[in-house]
């Protein structure tokens, strides 16, 4: 391996070259805060709710709040998707509904984002498996599936 001697700690020229490159692009960290079920969420509010129970098995029940609360680090005014892959749920005309997803922008450089669902009548078409995901710059960053299940008692 080559070293620059003019550098004192010696690093290779292609390190140099890295981390030039990498001063100019933007440093972005993502890491789930939690997940789970959470009290209930008003999506005026500019509150997230809070986590009552760390799990991926959710009881079918009525308004239930379910998903996870994610902290990206870095990506200011970028577009972050989101998609909630329900089981199929028929709408009114008994087709199936696609899944719920859109697009919101990062608020700040460290932003906490809910994505979340309830559950609502009937419960019986809500069973199975809830996939929750978030993309930044076409990367998925967040990727949770919950179980919604028939609740005991």
């Amino acid at each position: 391996m080559f070293f620059d001697e003019k550098i004192p700690f010696a690093l290779p020229h292609t390190a140099i070259i890295q981390n030039w490159d990498d001063m100019a692009k933007r440093k972005t960290a993502i890491r789930i805060r939690s997940f789970g079920i959470y009290t209930r969420w008003d999506s005026r509010s500019k509150e997230l709710p809070k986590i009552l129970e760390f799990t991926t098995d959710i009881p079918a029940v009525i308004d239930i709040e379910f998903g996870f609360i994610v902290n990206i680090q870095g990506a200011k005014n970028q577009p972050v998707d989101y998609c909630i892959y329900h089981p199929d749920i028929p709408d009114d005309t008994g087709a199936v509904r696609p899944p719920f997803d859109g697009t919101v922008y990062a608020q700040t450089n460290d932003w906490d984002f809910y994505l979340g669902d309830t559950i609502w009548e009937p419960v019986k078409n809500k069973l199975g498996p809830w996939r929750m995901t978030l993309e930044l710059e076409g990367k998925l960053i967040a990727d949770q599936t919950f179980f919604v299940r028939v609740s005991e008692g």
